[in-house]
């Protein structure tokens, strides 16, 4: 194990914990993975992508991962660094390379995805030990994803991440369920119950809130997730637009129309905007309005990392809407 970094005095605005590694997406659109003859790699992964997100607003961000010691995760650290994430937290462990992820791009809603993450991921071999947990307990938003329950060491380095911050307000857990890093639901299902007690925010889709709380109708699986204690819940329900909702208040906002060139990056732009959008203490239909607007962004383009916009960006996009 070689660890880059140490604990800081540092106050971030956002520290983002899990997966990270290398998007091999293809310059040839409308074809099977096999018939690709061009692609591009970009830094990926979803809390990588989120906490670069972030950092495009101007907030001090953190990532706390691993990768292989191999090329693609020398790459991970420097691009990371590169589009304003603090790299102190990310390491490297000896074993498992670090992942790449390939795509496929049918537009408008076709983008199967393929991850080389077996028979471990390095940023599943988080140790509790190793944590920032000062850094966690003083991010003004600590945001964690499903996939990093689904085995351990990380599962349980999650749970300390947790006992360290105490339930603080902007713990927020992205229900991020992939189904093949799980042996089944029911497995997702119980692990994502425990982390509801830890966490003040849940975002994610109609079929994560299933796994979540046995609820794919977006009013009941806001209920069902406010239930557990949450202050703030987000379900995403595609063309129907995103439901937001705290105890006191409850919006829906509808899509933003955009020409679709890969969906795959569109929801971790919504997670990096929401981030701002909490931290400027903006009310909830414009963190919202503007968290659409900024994943309609990059699901207009091929990339995730380095799609994701800018305030003005978004701003513009909005004034072209209202106008």
């Amino acid at each position: 194990m070689s660890v880059t970094g140490t604990e800081s005095e540092q106050v971030f605005d956002l520290v983002a914990i899990g997966r990270t590694g290398v998007d091999i997406y293809p310059l040839d659109h409308g074809v099977a993975l096999e018939d690709v003859k061009t692609f591009e790699k970009f830094l990926g992964g979803s809390a990588t992508n989120v906490a670069v997100a972030a950092a495009r607003y101007g907030r001090d961000s953190a990532l706390i991962t691993r990768t292989g010691e191999d090329a693609f995760g020398r790459y991970v650290r420097r691009e990371a660094e590169r589009l304003g994430v603090d790299p102190r937290f990310i390491a490297t462990v000896a074993g498992p390379p670090t992942p790449v992820t390939f795509c496929e791009v049918h537009p408008p809603d076709d983008f199967p995805l393929y991850f080389y993450r077996y028979p471990i991921a390095p940023d599943l071999l988080i140790e509790a030990d190793e944590l920032p947990l000062e850094a966690i307990r003083r991010a003004k938003i600590y945001w964690a994803t499903v996939t990093g329950l689904s085995q351990e060491p990380s599962r349980a380095a999650h749970h300390a991440a947790w006992a360290a911050r105490g339930r603080a307000t902007h713990t927020v857990l992205d229900l991020d369920y992939r189904p093949m890093f799980w042996a089944d639901p029911a497995e997702a299902s119980a692990e994502v119950g425990k982390a509801l007690d830890h966490v003040t925010v849940a975002v994610g889709n109609r079929e994560e809130c299933q796994v979540a709380v046995g609820e794919t109708e977006p009013d009941r699986a806001a209920d069902a997730l406010l239930e557990r204690g949450l202050e703030l819940v987000i379900v995403k329900q595609g063309p129907k637009g995103v439901l937001a909702a705290t105890r006191d208040e409850r919006v829906v906002v509808p899509p933003h129309p955009v020409n679709v060139v890969n969906g795959l990056g569109a929801g971790d732009a919504f997670g990096g905007a929401l981030v701002h959008g909490l931290l400027a203490g903006w009310d909830l239909r414009d963190i919202i309005t503007f968290a659409n607007v900024a994943g309609a962004l990059v699901a207009g383009k091929l990339e995730c990392s380095t799609a994701m916009p800018t305030e003005s960006e978004v701003r513009a996009a909005l004034n072209e809407k209202d106008a």
